[in-house]
């Protein structure tokens, strides 16, 4: 059975996409622990990020980067983190997180955007990559 994050990549669910290549694909988090709170995940199904082959995982972490380095241009923070849980939903996914506090990466506070504010952030990102 296709995840959520399958059903993205296919277009069947939009996304705030952020960027994407041939491999992987970054998008905002719906539920996003801090505004700009980026989900870079692969485009084919595999549950745990371990169980990537080295290629891809170096891809999927080189993705990232790219975007991460974005991502601190247009969001003000003190740092980007990241973090790999991978229990709500079984697809492999890193998190990136733009953070002025601890609590920011502790899945526990949320904040609420605006479709519109998820919009133009999405754009604001997409234009520093």
């Amino acid at each position: 059975m296709s995840s959520i994050f399958t059903k993205i990549v296919n277009g069947e669910i939009p996304c705030y996409k952020i960027a994407e290549d041939d491999n992987y694909l970054a998008f905002l988090d719906v539920n996003p622990n801090a505004k700009g709170h980026t989900l870079c995940i692969p485009k084919f199904e595999v549950d745990k990020i371990f169980d990537m082959d080295e290629a891809h995982y170096l891809g999927l972490m080189h993705f990232a980067r790219k975007v991460a380095i974005a991502l601190e241009k247009a969001v003000p923070c003190k740092r980007v983190g990241m973090a790999v849980v991978g229990l709500e939903v079984p697809h492999a996914h890193v998190h990136l997180i733009p953070l002025n506090e601890m609590d920011e990466m502790r899945f526990q506070n949320k904040v609420s955007l605006s479709t519109a504010e998820f919009e133009a952030l999405a754009e604001n990102i997409k234009a520093k990559m």
